[in-house]
């Protein structure tokens, strides 16, 4: 009640001011008709305060975000429903939900009357520029009688979470070094095991073509078996990221570091999409998400930074530790020759292997002299990896990965005549 009456308007206090002032004077000259106006102009604030100070609790809020996770530039819809439990119809109220400036202004709504007992929804939408986490909320509601007498304001301090994911460039389709884990040691082993013509099925599952029935299979496991043909159900695939700031130049969204962060979450998507089973590995994490995951991938790279002091050798064991065979698909930054090693070493675990290698010295404008430098370093990182059977897209300042993609369905003569250049750019063996 208290702060009802701290909430009194110009136009409240004005009408409260004249009450009294009239309900003197009419003591002063016997005025028995005057009192009775001035108390009815005075206690109009006065009931206002009463009735705002009981209807302000009794409203409830809710809010909702379509989608609840986007890529950065798309629009988000934010939607504010408010229901009056009370029989007394509410006045105007504003609405004001507090957000990050990063996806826009401070959306202020108003909404001019709520009946007693009634419903109803507003609406904005967000934008995001910058990739994050970001909290909505909390919702602030500023109410007013319906004489404009009394403004209150209350408090919901729940808040809603957007994702904002890097944007996610599509990739075109090809065939993949080491796709099916069904290849190699892993068909070997499954073979040596289960046999030729159950490595090559799987459990039925619905709206599988009844015709792909594997019948010896089915009778020897008691199981509807089907073959796999060419699905890549058991395609597995790790993507290790670089999170050094030693290997990236640049600042905000246009740095390379960005560049890589998008990289990363256009190939986790796109082999998602493609049914593997993907695993991500930096120094700092280990996240593993099927298929069908609902983005644990993407969400953590809504939210990684770079890290002063990272380490190549810390991620390498990381991904030595719990190497599950399958495709290893990496996005790094500038590396020393002891870093490009000990990257190149991976490929000893018998997986194959892609680098998506960026040249963050491209990011700068340098000296001829020292150009020439970072072009030599950038060639001998690039030579490590070829060399160990590493297929590896060099990536530039203003490339874009869509377009340099398909490279990797050259087949290996195209990398052994890649790694021939970057030896001869680099001064030759060392």
């Amino acid at each position: 009640m208290g702060e009802a009456f701290r909430g009194l308007t110009i136009r409240g206090k004005a009408l409260l001011t004249v009450g009294v002032t009239l309900a003197l004077l009419a003591l002063l000259l016997g005025e028995k008709d005057l009192l009775r106006v001035a108390i009815l102009i005075g206690i109009l604030p006065i009931l206002a305060a009463t009735v705002l100070a009981r209807s302000r609790y009794q409203i409830v809020a809710s809010r909702t975000l379509d989608p609840i996770r986007v890529e950065v530039g798309q629009t988000a819809r934010v939607t504010l429903r408010l229901r009056n439990l009370s029989r007394m119809p509410t006045g105007t109220m504003m609405l004001e939900d507090r957000i990050p400036y990063t996806l826009g202004e401070r959306p202020r709504l108003v909404l001019e009357r709520l009946l007693g007992g009634g419903t109803s929804a507003v609406s904005y939408s967000v934008r995001a520029e910058q990739r994050g986490q970001y909290d909505i909320g909390p919702l602030i509601i500023g109410l007013t009688d319906p004489f404009g007498l009394i403004e209150m304001t209350r408090t919901y301090p729940s808040s809603d979470h957007l994702t904002v994911i890097p944007r996610i460039t599509a990739l075109p389709a090809i065939r993949l070094p080491g796709e099916y884990a069904g290849n190699g040691d892993n068909r070997s082993r499954a073979v040596a095991v289960h046999g030729e013509d159950d490595a090559a099925t799987r459990e039925y599952r619905h709206g599988d073509d009844l015709r792909r029935v594997h019948w010896k299979s089915t009778a020897r496991t008691g199981e509807l078996m089907v073959r796999r043909e060419e699905q890549p159900w058991d395609s597995r695939a790790t993507i290790a990221m670089d999170l050094r700031t030693a290997g990236f130049r640049g600042e905000g969204p246009s740095s390379s570091f960005e560049w890589a962060v998008g990289a990363t979450a256009s190939v986790a998507n796109h082999l998602r999409m493609g049914g593997y089973q993907l695993r991500m590995v930096s120094e700092s994490v280990d996240l593993a998400a099927d298929a069908t995951g609902q983005g644990t991938v993407l969400d953590h790279l809504a939210a990684v930074n770079s890290r002063r002091n990272g380490s190549i050798t810390a991620m390498v064991e990381r991904l030595r530790r719990g190497d599950h065979g399958g495709l290893i698909l990496g996005v790094f930054g500038l590396m020393n020759d002891e870093e490009a090693l000990q990257v190149a070493a991976l490929r000893a675990t018998g997986s194959a292997c892609i680098a998506i290698l960026i040249d963050s010295s491209t990011w700068m404008q340098l000296p001829e002299e020292a150009r020439t430098e970072a072009d030599q370093a950038f060639q001998r990182t690039m030579l490590a990896l070829l060399r160990a059977g590493w297929r590896v897209i060099p990536i530039r300042f203003g490339d874009r990965l869509d377009h340099l993609w398909r490279s990797l369905a050259t087949g290996p003569q195209g990398f052994s005549s890649r790694a021939a250049m970057a030896e001869t750019v680099s001064g030759g063996p060392r």
